[in-house]
């Protein structure tokens, strides 16, 4: 799911403005921020596919 600036604002517990004005005065700030929100969305995305991978392999063992 990709979370608006509003969503990340208050995840952060700011104001949406603030973040953007993260993004023009302190980019680096901003840029650290982003990442980190990037970093949890590619965890996430890489647990489903390991769920999905596992499922797949349990539906392909032989049973005896």
């Amino acid at each position: 799911m990709k979370l608006t600036q509003q969503d990340k604002a208050r995840l952060l517990g700011i104001d949406a403005r603030t973040l953007r004005n993260w993004r023009k005065e302190k980019p680096y700030l901003y840029e650290i921020i982003m990442k980190g929100f990037a970093f949890e969305e590619a965890v996430k995305k890489a647990q489903q596919n390991a769920d999905e991978l596992k499922a797949l392999n349990e539906s392909f063992k032989i049973k005896k």
